[in-house]
C-alpha cells in the first residue's frame, strides 16, 4: 500500500484535531485503577490507545464502549491469565510494567519492535528498589516478566533524561504501594510536560503526587476515585497540519485545540510566530495563515518537546536560511532513530541536513518528490507527506498505515483541506 502526495499550491478549510493520544492512554490507565466507573469522553481510537485498553482489561478492568466515550470500571490489578499485548506502544509498556507489579501473581508483557530502541531497564532497576522484580526476556517476541506481589514503596533512583514515561509509570503504581515513595532523578527531567500531564490526570482521580525538580514524592495507600473526563485535542498531531498551512501559505482552522491544557507541544505556535506565520488562539480552536513571505529560520532546544521535531524539521526545510535543532538525543530512541530517519528521508527530497548525536542543522531550499520509507514511524510518515505539499513533483509514502499509531485520519484530513493526495483507505 502506498500514498501519493503531489505539490499543492494552497490549502483551506476547517478540520477537527484528533484527541490526544497521550491523554487518552493516561486516562484509560487511571480509570482502570479507580474504584467505580469512569467515563473517558472523546477518546482517541488508535493502535496505541487500543494497546492501553488491552492492558487494563487483562489486569481486570471492564471496558464498555458507548457513544463517544469508554465506560471503564476499575479494579485493583489482578493476576493476568494471558500475556499483556502492548503492541508497539512504548508508553503502554512503560506505564503498565509498574502497574502489573501491584497484582498478586506474575505477569508477562509482550512488545513488538526493539526493546533496545525503546529501553525499559532503568525502570526495572527502580522497581527492584521498591520491592518488585521484573526482567526482560529477548527472543522473536520481546517479553517483560513482572513477578507481582505489590510494591513496598521507599526510595528509588532513575535517570530523568532517558524517558519521562519511566517516571509516569511509577506515578501510576506508587500511590498503591504499601508505604510512601520518593523517586530521585539522577539527571534533569526532560519532556517535563508529559509528567505534568500524568500529574494532572492523577489529580482528577484524587491521587496526590508532589513533583519537584529532581524529586517526586508519592504517598502510599491512596485510593483512585472514578471520574468522568474529556480528552483534549492533540497539539502533537495538529502540528503537522499547522506546518502544512505554513509552507503552502494557506489559511485553515483547526478545532478541538485548547491552549490552556497541559501540553508541551503547543510550543509549535510560538515557533510558527517566530518564523513569521500569523495565528490566532481561540477558545477551542487555532486559526493559522501563511503570509506569503519567506519563513524565517530558527534555533531551538527540543529537550522538552521531542515529538515536534519531525514537523519543525519540515518547517526548517522551507525557511530562508539555516535552522538549528538541539537537545534531540532522545529521538534516537523513538519508533525509529528519528534523527537518522529525518536525515535520510527528507534528504531524499533534497533537504540539506547535518546531524550529530543530538542536533539537526537544516538549510532551507527547494525540495523535490521522492519515495519515502518512514521506517514504520508515524511521525516520519506525516512529516514526509507534509513536506511533499511544497515539493516539486510527486512523493510516494511507503508503509503509510503506520500513522494509525497516533492519527488514523491524517491523510483524510489533508484531503479535506485540499491536498492533492491519493492512496489507500486509511481513514478508519
Amino acid at each position: 500500500m502506498e500514498v501519493i502526495v503531489k505539490r499543492t499550491e494552497q490549502l483551506s478549510g476547517t478540520v477537527v484535531a484528533p484527541s490526544s493520544k497521550s491523554y487518552t492512554q493516561r486516562m484509560v490507565i487511571a480509570s482502570g485503577l479507580s474504584e467505580g466507573t469512569s467515563h473517558v469522553i472523546n477518546p482517541l481510537f488508535s493502535e496505541d490507545t487500543e494497546a492501553a485498553l488491552r492492558a487494563i482489561t487483562a489486569l481486570g478492568a471492564k471496558v464498555k464502549p458507548l457513544d463517544g466515550c469508554w465506560a471503564i470500571t476499575g479494579t485493583k490489578p489482578q493476576t493476568v491469565k494471558h500475556a499483556i499485548d502492548c503492541g508497539e506502544s512504548g508508553a503502554t509498556l512503560r506505564f503498565i510494567i509498574p502497574v502489573a507489579a501491584l497484582a498478586k501473581g506474575p505477569s508477562t508483557l509482550i512488545f513488538k519492535g526493539s526493546i533496545e530502541r525503546r529501553p525499559v531497564e532503568p525502570l526495572l532497576v527502580s522497581l527492584n528498589q521498591l520491592g518488585a522484580e521484573a526482567h526482560v526476556v529477548k527472543g522473536e517476541v520481546n517479553e517483560v516478566h513482572v513477578e507481582g506481589g505489590g510494591l513496598l514503596g521507599g526510595k528509588c533512583i532513575i535517570p530523568g533524561d532517558v524517558s519521562s514515561q519511566f517516571i509516569s509509570g511509577l506515578m501510576f503504581a506508587c500511590p498503591l504501594a504499601q508505604s510512601d515513595t520518593v523517586i530521585s532523578l539522577t539527571s534533569a527531567l526532560e519532556s517535563v510536560d508529559y509528567v505534568k500531564m500524568t500529574e494532572a490526570v492523577l489529580s482528577r482521580h484524587s491521587i496526590n503526587v508532589n513533583v519537584e525538580d529532581r524529586c517526586i514524592s508519592i504517598p502510599g495507600n491512596q485510593i483512585y476515585k472514578a471520574v468522568d473526563t474529556r480528552v483534549p485535542g492533540d497539539f502533537s498531531s495538529a502540528a503537522f497540519l499547522l506546518t502544512a498551512a505554513a509552507i503552502t501559505n494557506s489559511k485553515m482552522t483547526i478545532e478541538n485545540l485548547d491552549y490552556e491544557v497541559v501540553q508541551g507541544d503547543k510550543a509549535i505556535l510560538g515557533i510558527l510566530k517566530e518564523m513569521g506565520v500569523e495565528g490566532k488562539v481561540c477558545p477551542d480552536s487555532i486559526e493559522i495563515e501563511g503570509t506569503g513571505k519567506p519563513l524565517k529560520p530558527f534555533k531551538i532546544n527540543v529537550r522538552n518537546i521531542p515529538d515536534l521535531v519531525p514537523a519543525i524539521s519540515v518547517l526548517a526545510c522551507y525557511a530562508n536560511g539555516t535552522s538549528t535543532i538541539t537537545g534531540a538525543r532522545r529521538l534516537r530512541l523513538k519508533e525509529s532513530d528519528r534523527l537518522l530517519s529525518i536525515y535520510e528521508e527528507l534528504g531524499k527530497m533534497g533537504a540539506e541536513i547535518t546531524i550529530t548525536e543530538e542536533t539537526l542543522t537544516i538549510k532551507g531550499g527547494p525540495l523535490h518528490g521522492a519515495t519515502i520509507n518512514p521506517h514504520n514511524d508515524h511521525r516520519i510518515a506525516m512529516a514526509a507527506a507534509v513536506a511533499a505539499l511544497g515539493a516539486k513533483g510527486q512523493t510516494i509514502i511507503e508503509q503509510p498505515e503506520c500513522i494509525r499509531k497516533s492519527y488514523p485520519q491524517f491523510y483524510l484530513h489533508l484531503q479535506q483541506l485540499g491536498a492533492d493526495l491519493v492512496g489507500g483507505k486509511l481513514d478508519r
